[in-house]
């Protein structure tokens, strides 16, 4: 199966969109481990549907125009892996839930380790929203985008009310 790649500019750094002809398939971070998302070869192809669909709703979603993505994916994965994705869906846009929290609304509360296992290999970051989970102590952890880029999409959708506890947990 091809898949095609384009390249957008954005306010936390260059993405790299993939996609198929089934939906978008990864949102890659400019410096993004290559073993992190394991992909095929990609052609690049500015004008293909799902990425200037892809594009188009990641620029309106920065403009604060939108909050919900409605792109079709073509999501890449173990069944688990995709449960914890689906959950990332479930977490509402400006609000953060905890690997804890995740592993308990997938009925394994002592996963919160796959949990986290399953979330760094999120290949859709920003519309299937990792960002939003951090640590249970409301720590920032790990994030492909890295934690400046996290503390920035978090503040984004908070529309700048990240609380203290985490400012001060950044470093």
């Amino acid at each position: 199966m091809s898949l095609f790649c384009k390249f957008v500019d954005s306010p936390v750094g260059q993405l790299r969109l993939v996609a198929s002809e089934q939906g978008l398939v990864a949102v890659l971070w400019e410096n993004d481990d290559p073993l992190r998302v394991r992909l095929n070869p990609t052609a690049e192809d500015a004008a293909h549907p799902v990425l200037l669909r892809a594009e188009s709703e990641l620029r309106e979603y920065f403009a604060g125009e939108r909050e919900i993505f409605t792109i079709p994916l073509d999501l890449r994965g173990t069944h688990f892996q995709k449960q914890v994705w689906g959950a990332l869906l479930a977490i509402p846009f400006g609000e953060t839930r905890t690997y804890g929290q995740l592993a308990r609304m997938l009925g394994n509360p002592n996963a919160s380790r796959a949990v986290g296992l399953a979330n760094r290999c999120n290949p859709v970051s920003i519309i299937v929203p990792c960002h939003r989970v951090i640590g249970s102590s409301g720590s920032l952890t790990g994030f492909a985008g890295g934690l400046d880029a996290k503390a920035h999409l978090l503040a984004f959708e908070s529309r700048g009310r990240i609380p203290v506890s985490m400012q001060l947990k950044l470093g």
